[in-house]
């Protein structure tokens, strides 16, 4: 991996959470049977949460560095994010998505649930927490009365999830044949946004193993998986307009083994 060679990137301290443990690469199907299986793989409803800080002369970006010990992208810098849990569909928040993002967030899905932009911006969030220790929202409201399970830092922080503080960024869908498969949504938020932080969740055996600020173009030259190079490129256009409610959403995906960006 390349290093920085100007303006070094803002780290955040490292420890190893003692109930964290790596996650061992699962047993290698048949050749043929595991191609088929992954081919047949229905990418899973995700979300990612990209902290922009922009106090400086170059907007920066939090960027972590996977396990690799872990099947899905080992060792590659990503941006937190993960799959809708169940608790996703119930957590309290204050605030609404603007119109223009629940809008695109249902576009081009089939039969989608209900309040399927307000799960997917909470699994954001949540994600975030629970891969950093940074919690996104308010103290302004006091703490939630009740939480589902998954939650409870908010609820012991006295942090209510504020969805007015998230821009919705762009779509990807993870091509076929991959050990996993997601259909994510990229949401961005400014530092200011994060209330409070659990330090301890980074380290060795956790499932981020590095975690810092980097420039845009820092970042461009870490080990990344090509979509997020792609959402770094998107991001940096959109920065360019604050993220103005107008511009059109990116989607990202493949058909027919060939690569495609259309517009949501």
């Amino acid at each position: 991996m390349d290093q920085p060679t100007s303006e070094p990137p803002t780290p955040i301290p490292a420890s190893v959470p003692p109930e964290a443990g790596g996650k061992p690469a699962p047993r290698e199907p048949a050749p043929r049977e595991g191609a088929l299986r992954k081919a047949a793989l229905r990418p899973r409803d995700a979300a990612t949460l990209i902290l922009v800080d922009r106090r400086g002369r170059a907007p920066k970006v939090l960027m972590g560095r996977r396990n690799p010990a872990l099947v899905f992208l080992p060792g590659k810098f990503v941006f937190p994010g993960g799959r809708i849990e169940l608790g996703d569909r119930h957590m309290p928040v204050t605030g609404t998505l603007p119109d223009y993002a629940e809008a695109a967030l249902v576009r081009q899905v089939t039969r989608p649930p209900r309040h399927l932009g307000r799960a997917l911006a909470l699994a954001a969030i949540r994600e975030t927490h629970e891969e950093t220790g940074l919690l996104v929202g308010t103290r302004a409201y006091g703490p939630p009365e009740a939480v589902p399970a998954g939650w409870e830092a908010f609820r012991d922080h006295g942090v209510l999830p504020d969805l007015e503080a998230l821009h919705l960024l762009a779509r990807a869908i993870t091509p076929p044949g991959r050990a996993r498969r997601f259909d994510t949504r990229f949401f961005v938020a400014d530092r200011r946004a994060v209330a409070a932080e659990e330090p301890g969740r980074v380290g060795a055996e956790s499932e981020l193993v590095e975690l810092a600020w980097f420039t845009l173009a820092q970042a461009r030259r870490l080990d990344l998986p090509g979509i997020t190079r792609a959402i770094l490129d998107e991001l940096e256009a959109q920065i360019a307009v604050e993220f103005a409610p107008y511009r059109q959403i990116p989607y990202h995906f493949m058909r027919h083994g060939t690569r495609r960006r259309t517009f949501l």
